[in-house]
């Protein structure tokens, strides 16, 4: 007896350890008969496959496992305490149209996402004791159609031990918006925001922090008008060194360079980096904007003039993200002139593919002296062919230097010709790439003798030799445009060869289109 009851105690152990699994199994099977009864009279057009049942078979016999901890989401661990954060809010409900008492269907809008940012911050700088600007872009539609506002608040570092701070609320004042960039935004526009307060901030040195208000003002919804927080600018205690704004430039020719972007010619950047240091001398500094066209080959050329302090190279490659005019060039531009405005005597605005030129007997130095009354002047252009050369250099073009070769200049008459400028940077408020509207003091426009500028436009990207038709002619007509021969820089290519192998040894003399 005793070993009978022994023989049935596992079949009873395992029936009250799995009833729950034997009772699903025993129904799943009894659901698979019941199916199967059921096919027998479908119409033979309906068919199911031996694979198909497996499939279903395998699915039910699944074992469902539970999620571990480390995939819930919302969880916050902080030391050894884990917490489980509550989720975010739920989407409201959506409106519901509706037949009103009248007769009249009244229907709904539900609003879902934002189409664009309200601001995107790229920098924040000090134009003095009292003023500062903001550099950044917002939705154009917003600017164009509605009147958005700004706010510019300062919140000084309150020491509670310090009997001697200034316990009062944060200074305001309203910000004045400059959209530079004439129209020519796209989902984004630019803006700059001047914060100019009624007495000097942070005179004591103690730091504080810039708050932005930007306020949407029923642009994009009448029924609110949104409100962004936001912080832009930290002053760390003792950090504000008043005398930049009254001392003398640490340099006296600045440039600030557009968005670079495309597979770029690392020979192009090479000569034209050598030329300009050469023609503005030891008293310049160049800053470089990539947005991704300064590759590995382009880089290891500009590497060199950045160890001898000529060059800052800035990664801007993240505000692709952002749609904006031509890689969001004005806004890069205008963050430069503010980064920068208390470095540099005169502040230069031109491209990678534009040479700037003074005539023999003349300098830098003394052109710009020649035009210190102006606060800004525009330099001519002079437009070169990027595919004509001379029957002297066919067969070893490759040889030349970019602008050694292309000596070939657009004489067309009657049209426009884009100009680059130049301004004291000091007195500007906002910049653009052509020139500046938004300045104090005078601008002229006649420089022509004085200064101009040799632009290859579409060479920059060439990445093969650039030569592709040969001429024996001082004057002709290509593709129905008149030309004539223009040696200027031809000439002065040895002398910018010499420069470089002095400054920076033989480094390059490997580099390639």
């Amino acid at each position: 007896m005793i070993k009978e009851r022994e023989q049935k105690k596992p079949f009873v152990w395992l029936i009250g350890n799995y009833a729950a699994e034997l009772k699903f199994l025993l129904t799943t099977l009894l659901l698979l008969c019941t199916f199967v009864t059921f096919f027998q009279f479908i119409p033979s057009r309906f068919s199911i496959s031996a694979s198909d049942l497996r499939v279903c078979i395998s699915r039910v016999s699944q074992v469902i496992t539970p999620t571990p901890p480390s995939s819930i989401s919302h969880l916050t661990t902080t030391n050894t305490t884990t917490t489980l954060s509550p989720p975010p809010p739920p989407p409201p409900s959506p409106s519901q149209e509706k037949l009103l008492p009248n007769g009249i269907l009244k229907r709904v809008f539900n609003p879902y996402g934002s189409a664009a940012y309200n601001f995107v911050n790229m920098g924040a700088y000090r134009g003095g004791l009292k003023t500062f600007a903001i550099i950044g872009i917002s939705s154009k539609p917003l600017h164009v159609y509605s009147k958005p506002t700004y706010e510019c608040h300062w919140e000084q570092n309150i020491n509670p031990n310090d009997t001697t701070t200034n316990m009062s609320k944060p200074m305001s004042t309203v910000g004045y918006k400059i959209l530079p960039d004439w129209g020519y935004g796209r989902v984004y526009t630019v803006v700059i925001v001047n914060c100019t307060f009624s007495e000097p901030i942070n005179n004591d040195n103690k730091g504080g922090k810039l708050i932005l208000y930007a306020s949407t003002s029923g642009g994009g919804d009448t029924n609110f008008n949104t409100t962004d927080k936001f912080e832009v600018l930290t002053e760390q205690p003792g950090t504000l060194d008043v005398s930049v704004f009254t001392s003398k430039p640490k340099y006296d020719y600045f440039y600030c360079g557009s968005s670079l972007f495309g597979n770029l010619s690392p020979q192009r950047i090479r000569e034209w980096i050598a030329y300009h240091v050469k023609f503005f001398g030891p008293s310049s500094h160049f800053v470089i904007h990539d947005a991704g066209g300064v590759h590995e080959k382009v880089l290891e050329v500009l590497k060199p003039w950045m160890d001898l302090g000529y060059v800052t190279l800035q990664d801007i490659r993240d505000q692709e993200r952002f749609d904006g005019y031509y890689h969001n060039q004005f806004m890069v531009l205008n963050d430069c002139l503010h980064r920068y405005k208390f470095m540099g005597k005169w502040m230069f605005f031109f491209d990678v593919d534009e040479y700037i030129y003074v005539p023999p007997k003349s300098t830098i130095k003394t052109v710009l002296d020649s035009l210190q009354e102006y606060n800004q002047f525009t330099i001519e252009q002079m437009p070169m062919s990027n595919k004509l050369c001379h029957t002297d250099d066919y067969g070893k073009s490759y040889r030349k230097w970019g602008f050694e070769k292309l000596v070939y200049k657009d004489i067309k008459q009657g049209i426009w010709r884009d100009r680059k400028y130049a301004v004291q940077p000091r007195n500007l408020y906002a910049t653009g790439i052509h020139m500046s509207e938004n300045l104090e003091g005078k601008t002229t426009h006649k420089t022509e003798g004085k200064i101009k500028y040799f632009h290859y436009h579409g060479s920059i990207a060439e990445r093969k030799e650039t030569c592709k038709v040969f001429k024996n002619s001082t004057k002709f007509t290509y593709d129905e445009t008149p030309y004539e021969l223009d040696t200027t820089l031809r000439g002065i290519a040895g002398v910018i060869k010499k420069f470089e192998l002095k400054m920076i040894g033989s480094t390059l003399q490997k580099t390639r289109q």
